[in-house]
């Protein structure tokens, strides 16, 4: 079904569609908090290397993510960056709004296009200070994607290349629910913090080992639970956490 205009050339839910939303999240709400939530969210296409928020700047709106998966990179002054959050149908981006921050600290970025549904933050935040089930749902997914962050420290530190690189395609699969997506070995390079010599050396391994093939900008995991055997410790980690967030 299409979703209606407010009238200020933004675009609503219908409300038969809120109860199916693809986010999890907010999936796993109670009925009557989404049919309050409704009038207030926005379906929004993400294209992939869309930036959502910069360092510094406000956090005016929070999005649910349907389809595709969005990073959380950490900026150095010389220009580097690495990811250190992903987040997918299983969450909300901006989450540091309902914990009263107001400027993002903090780039966030769309790594593979899809779809969300954007809200005021203020407007959630309201919800979240009012119904104690937003406060649950928001604060379990806010405990697993700070412990992403620091699994992935660790896993930068401790890891080898080849398996941060199996570990990341992995987590995006689960994200997405797709084996194929659209990547590049500059844009991997990027979320692995890594220079992109070194990523493309992976890629190939991972390639002549069957796990994956990749041609002009699209990768595909050949061999899922190959390269599950080949990734770090920290997907099978992550994998669970996903798995069992609102369980």
């Amino acid at each position: 079904m299409c979703s209606r205009s407010n009238g200020d050339g933004t675009r609503k839910m219908p409300r038969d569609t809120i109860t199916i939303t693809k986010n999890r999240l907010l999936a796993a709400l109670p009925p009557e908090i989404l049919d309050g939530l409704y009038p207030d969210l926005h379906p929004e296409s993400l294209t992939q290397r869309q930036v959502l928020y910069t360092p510094g700047a406000p956090i005016e709106h929070v999005y649910f993510v349907e389809t595709g998966v969005v990073s959380i990179l950490t900026n150095m002054a010389d220009g580097d960056a690495i990811e250190v959050g992903m987040i997918g149908i299983e969450g909300i981006v901006g989450v540091s709004a309902l914990l009263g921050a107001a400027l993002s600290s903090h780039q966030t970025i769309v790594q593979v296009g899809g779809t969300a549904l954007r809200m005021k933050a203020a407007h959630f935040k309201a919800a979240f200070e009012q119904h104690a089930a937003v406060r649950r749902v928001a604060l379990r997914f806010t405990d697993v994607l700070l412990s992403l962050s620091g699994q992935t420290a660790a896993c930068n530190r401790l890891h080898s290349l080849e398996q941060r690189c199996a570990r990341w395609l992995l987590m995006a699969s689960d994200r997405i629910d797709s084996d194929t997506m659209p990547m590049t070995h500059e844009f991997l390079s990027t979320m692995l913090g890594v220079r992109r010599a070194g990523v493309t050396v992976a890629a190939i391994e991972l390639q002549r080992s069957g796990l994956i093939h990749y041609n002009r900008g699209h990768l595909t995991i050949t061999d899922h639970d190959g390269l599950a055997g080949t990734a770090c410790e920290c997907y099978r980690v992550d994998h669970a956490r996903f798995t069992q967030l609102y369980q």
